[in-house]
């Protein structure tokens, strides 16, 4: 028996160690292979009369993930891809003159629609050379029209589906919820727009809300009617009738309306694209993968010594050390401290997607940032969301662009706490206190807020209610009595925040990487990108095992679920917008 069981622990030990080594093995190897800079190497990899494969049927993120290579060997579904590499192909595409043109397919794409916005510009700088692009899809979702409707040429499969619907957005309501199960969120907010904890609060939409809702709707759709319109020779009237009797939903009627401009399956698509190149249709198409052709916005220069970073801050705002996808205090710092002090470093550009967050974390990052402003120029570039603490975040900036399509704003402060009284009484489990003073107990799950912690509580959010218009009085030069005008909580597209004050140009990241080298007196320059997180062994495995759980645990209610997952995360003082604020 001693000899079985030895035998085994040999077997077992043999494996794992086989195991690890394979592990690292790989993990070297694709290590080797992402440091290789292709990037001086064009002409031996690129052919002739070659076309950019743009895929976007992807989840894109401002700032991609780090490299995982067990992602290479597995399969845990679709992976992030960053804009940095999506803008990099583009751009190096318009410069290089192999390339003669970009096939896209972007019916799936899975962005914001400022990024969304962001790519479908990049795209028309590379069409403006003279160069061609051509898209062709199964199925279009409105935003991936949107992104395809830049092309010369739109092609779909003869049976396929086109969304072609306008814009609307969702929002879920708990109080009969709370009510019948005995949970609920109690809350004290600041500002009449301040929706992030309506749903908590009544078991439909208030009439501030949903004003702010369809004003946000209305522009957003009036930024993407009038550019497809443009694009597609049609009238603006002509397209809102179009989008409003739900006449485009297949290939067929959509090829009747001028939506697109031709029926044909994948391998008819390809030789139209010979047929731009005088290619035979016989012969190989040449294709350059968007995700190999570059790493980067812009090619990183030796030679050059000036830099301009770029602050990446997507996720909520949390008071903890953060990571890729939360801002967090520690991470954000100490990038904003490694830039202060890197003397090679000569402006900075801060690019926020964030819903908001903690409150007192949105003050401790501001505080680095005007460090930082003293010192360099700072510019500020919104993506898909920066409001409440994405705003606060960035309101002392040197300049501020915005997308039009960005959601920003949202000046005003809430506290939201859990309270499940009424289930415990329900299951029988009575919470009893014992306490020295009226307001010792403070805060308890179990027991509604007292008198006195609500009283506390709201003293402090209109403290931080203060504090936060002083800040944007401050950082955009305006009275407190302007900025009270459009805070309390209420929430704005870039086009309406510009008009308001709140930005100083409509612009992507090039725009703001653009202003930050004129503020700085650059003219060569490279980039480089902060937070440094660090990619160790631990990180690479916790990252995979996220995934496949995350894979496994899917589910079609998913959407619904995660949401109120979020609005349970309010807990505490917050400056943030609801998450249930989404243009689809």
């Amino acid at each position: 028996m001693k000899f079985f069981k030895s035998l085994l622990a040999s077997f077992l030990g043999t494996f794992v160690a086989m195991g690890l080594l394979a592990l690292f093995f790989f993990i070297g190897i694709a290590a080797i292979a992402t440091s290789v800079n292709f990037e001086n190497t064009e002409a031996t990899w690129i052919r002739e009369n070659s076309v950019l494969n743009l895929d976007l049927n992807t989840s894109i993120v401002d700032r991609g993930p780090a490299f995982n290579p067990l992602e290479s060997f597995s399969d845990t579904g679709p992976r992030l891809t960053g804009m940095d590499k999506i803008l990099g192909s583009i751009y190096k595409a318009k410069k290089s003159d192999k390339i003669k043109g970009i096939k896209i397919h972007s019916g799936n794409i899975n962005a914001g629609w400022a990024q969304a916005r962001e790519i479908r510009k990049a795209l028309q700088e590379f069409k403006d050379t003279g160069k061609f692009i051509f898209a062709y899809s199964d199925y279009m979702s409105q935003k991936g029209y949107y992104v395809s409707s830049i092309a010369d040429s739109i092609f779909m499969n003869p049976v396929g589906m086109v969304e072609l619907k306008g814009l609307s957005s969702e929002v879920l309501y708990y109080e009969d919820f709370q009510n019948q199960y005995g949970v609920k969120m109690e809350v004290i907010r600041h500002g009449k727009y301040k929706s992030a904890v309506e749903p908590y609060l009544q078991d439909q939409m208030s009439e501030e809300n949903r004003i702010q809702i369809q004003g946000l709707l209305d522009a957003a759709w009036e930024t993407l009617r009038d550019e497809l319109a443009e694009s597609r020779g049609i009238e603006t009237a002509s397209l809102d009738a179009l989008v409003d009797k739900l006449v485009v939903t297949d290939a067929e009627n959509a090829l009747t309306n001028g939506i697109i401009d031709g029926l044909v399956y994948e391998d008819e698509f390809e030789n139209k694209i010979k047929a731009a190149l005088d290619f035979d249709a016989e012969k190989e198409l040449k294709v350059v993968n968007f995700n190999k052709i570059n790493v980067r916005i812009q090619e990183y220069d030796k030679e050059i010594t000036d830099r301009i970073a770029i602050i990446y801050a997507q996720g909520p705002i949390l008071y903890s050390e953060g990571s890729e996808n939360i801002i967090g205090k520690e991470a954000i710092n100490k990038a904003f401290q490694e830039v202060l002090e890197n003397k090679n470093i000569k402006a900075a550009v801060l690019r926020i997607d964030s819903p908001g967050g903690d409150a007192l974390t949105s003050e401790i990052i501001l505080n680095a940032s005007r460090a930082l402003k003293d010192k360099k120029p700072f510019v500020v570039s919104m993506g898909n969301v920066a409001a409440s603490g994405g705003y606060y975040i960035s309101c002392l900036a040197d300049i501020i662009f915005a997308n039009p399509m960005t959601i920003t704003g949202s000046i005003g402060v809430l506290a939201a706490f859990p309270n499940i009284r009424g289930m415990t009484d329900k299951i029988g489990i009575n919470a009893e206190q014992v306490t020295t003073h009226n307001n010792s107990m403070g805060y308890s799950v179990f027991e509604p807020l007292s008198g006195g912690f609500r009283k506390s509580v709201k003293t402090s959010i209109e403290k931080i209610y203060h504090t936060f218009k002083s800040r944007v009085a401050e950082g955009r030069t305006l009275s407190m009595e302007k900025v009270e005008q459009i805070a309390q909580g209420r929430v704005w597209s870039g086009k309406d925040a510009l008009h308001i004050g709140l930005v100083d140009s409509l612009g992507g990241l090039q725009e703001a990487i653009a202003a930050a080298s004129d503020l700085a007196g650059l003219k060569a320059y490279n980039l480089v990108d902060y937070p440094k997180y660090d990619n160790d062994l631990e990180s690479i495995l916790f990252n995979a095992f996220s995934k496949v759980k995350t894979k496994l645990l899917q589910h079609p209610l998913e959407k619904y679920t995660s949401e109120f997952i979020e609005l349970s995360r309010l807990e505490g003082i917050q400056t943030r917008i609801p998450y249930s604020i989404k243009m689809k």
